[in-house]
């Protein structure tokens, strides 16, 4: 005979919907999350309105016991990693010090449904509860999981719509040549009453003071140190100035009018990771976008500095002017300073190839004192002084004659003409795979050599802009050094640093006995070395 089961049934002591015991009399520690995603002042007021609504709320309860009202403003919510106010509140939580949290709907509190989930299942495991007024879910509620996973893939998906929605005008704004620049931490211009970038005189004196310092041979290191010395803030405010920051000014075609837009792009929506752009996503030049503070012509020739000065290799930090202006005619390489016998009575100052001895076989070179460079240079532009006359003479007709361009522009024009037949033979044949619905894989193959000849000719297009401004810097570069040589009535009775960054683009010491003065009109004048 089977006896039956005797089942005792034992009451709960713990709410299946929340943590405290029934019937207790402690009150429940109960604080609120409010955030706005904009800085707008309609949003901010929003803002305020939640506080103050959350804090009254809370407080007019008697079972409740107000904590806190946590806030974040201004702060997009795809990633909870930047919100400090959801930070701080979810380690209180967690520290045992709130009960519940209240917060406006799932989409105020996360818009990622990792992040959602990640949160609430922690607090949920350490009995911290949280009510989501507008979707009415309780997180101890059975069903509160399976709609919050519903409800914050929801707000995921919207959140990835308005970035790509943004994303999108962004790109039509580049592609309507629409230039906007981070202003907080960009040194010379402002947002102007249009929307787009105008000049600041007073930060625009500071680059023209960066770009006038290089090409006199500073570098930017010695640069920075230079406007860290005077007290000039970087563009971000800082007192302390790197070279980097100074060679971003050096090389961004910003200053002079222009703008490559989209140069970084976002790769993941969620965390809003960026990265440079390699190709992935378009890139669009924009020509005369905004005022320029720098010329074209002296924007090209700092790159052509740049150039010629990676080409010798090393460089010292700029202090003096012989840097990265006096040449190993054996290697290329930069002249740099030595001091010998530092510290003693014999201490002596000296110039030599910075790879004399790096390789297998060394420089022939010499090593040559500063008194030798001064003197060698004086007597070689006091030279060109002396034969001035002859020099200037028809001097015009030279310069127009290097410098002329029309080769160049005939070109582009007929890549102009081009590019719009392109265009055309683009256009038509979206038009027939419409009408006619093509074989898909001719018309990829018809419509990618469209492209790809187009890119080509653009490219090239590019190749000769630059080209006629090189042209045009030089034509400048040629007008510099004549008015430079036209000033001087009377022959050089001292060396002139001045002088030598102006007129000279390198010294080429060939032997002991020769070097080649290379001077910035294209003149290269030979010169006999004095011993030392």
């Amino acid at each position: 005979m089977n006896t039956a089961r005797a089942v005792k049934v034992i009451p709960p002591k713990v709410s299946q919907i929340s943590p405290l015991a029934v019937n207790s009399i402690a009150k429940k520690r109960v604080a609120a999350y409010a955030r706005v995603s904009t800085d707008s002042e309609e949003q901010l007021s929003s803002y305020e309105a939640q506080v103050d609504y959350y804090t009254r709320y809370i407080k007019s309860n008697p079972e409740w016991e107000f904590v806190d009202v946590y806030t974040d403003e201004g702060i997009s919510a795809t990633s909870t990693k930047k919100r400090d106010g959801f930070k701080r509140m979810v380690a209180d939580a967690l520290d045992g010090k709130i009960d519940l949290i209240i917060t406006k709907s799932v989409s105020r509190f996360a818009r990622n449904t990792v992040d959602t989930l990640t949160n609430v299942r922690k607090l949920k495991d350490k009995g911290v509860e949280i009510y989501f007024e507008i979707e009415n879910i309780y997180t101890f509620d059975s069903k509160g999981e399976l709609m919050l996973t519903i409800l914050s893939s929801l707000a995921q998906e919207e959140s990835r719509s308005l970035s790509l929605n943004v994303t999108w005008g962004q790109r039509k704004r580049m592609a309507d040549g629409k230039v906007s620049l981070p202003y907080k931490r960009f040194l010379g211009y402002e947002k102007g009453e249009d929307g787009l970038p105008q000049i600041v005189e007073a930060e625009a004196k500071i680059v023209r003071l960066i770009y006038k310092m290089f090409l006199e041979g500073k570098t930017p290191s010695g640069i920075a140190s230079y406007l860290t010395n005077k007290g000039i803030p970087t563009p971000s405010g800082k007192q302390k100035w790197q070279h980097s920051t100074v060679k971003s000014i050096l090389t961004n075609e910003k200053y002079k009018g222009d703008a490559i837009l989209q140069k970084r792009f976002t790769v993941d929506f969620l965390t809003k990771k960026m990265k440079v752009n390699e190709g992935e996503v378009p890139q669009y030049y924009v020509e005369n976008s905004h005022p320029a503070i720098i010329p074209p012509e002296t924007f090209e020739l700092v790159q052509e500095e740049f150039r010629r000065r990676e080409a010798g290799g090393h460089y010292t930090s700029g202090i003096s002017c012989f840097a990265s202006r006096i040449v190993c005619g054996d290697c290329g390489s930069f002249y740099g300073r030595k001091v010998w016998h530092s510290g003693s009575k014999y201490e002596n100052i000296i110039w030599r190839c910075n790879k004399k001895f790096s390789k297998k076989e060394f420089c022939t070179t010499p090593h040559l004192k500063e008194e030798q460079i001064k003197k060698a240079f004086v007597d070689a532009f006091n030279s060109l002084i002396e034969n001035k006359a002859e020099i200037l003479k028809n001097y015009d007709d030279i310069i127009a004659q290097i410098t002329d361009c029309k080769r160049q522009e005939k070109e582009i024009a007929k890549i102009d003409e081009d590019c719009a037949s392109i265009e055309v033979l683009i256009k038509k044949l979206i038009a027939e795979n419409a009408r006619l619905s093509l074989e898909q894989g001719e018309y990829n193959r018809r419509y990618s050599g469209y492209v790809a000849r187009y890119n080509e000719l653009q490219a090239r297009r590019q190749e000769l802009n630059n080209d006629i401004t090189m042209l045009h810097a030089r034509r400048n570069q040629m007008k510099a050094f004549i008015k430079e040589l036209s000033k001087q009535e009377r022959l050089l009775t001292e060396f002139d640093e001045s002088l030598w960054a102006a007129t000279l683009n390198a010294m080429v010491v060939k032997s002991d006995k020769e070097a080649v003065f290379q001077f910035k009109d294209g003149t290269e004048l030979p010169w006999r070395l004095e011993s030392k």
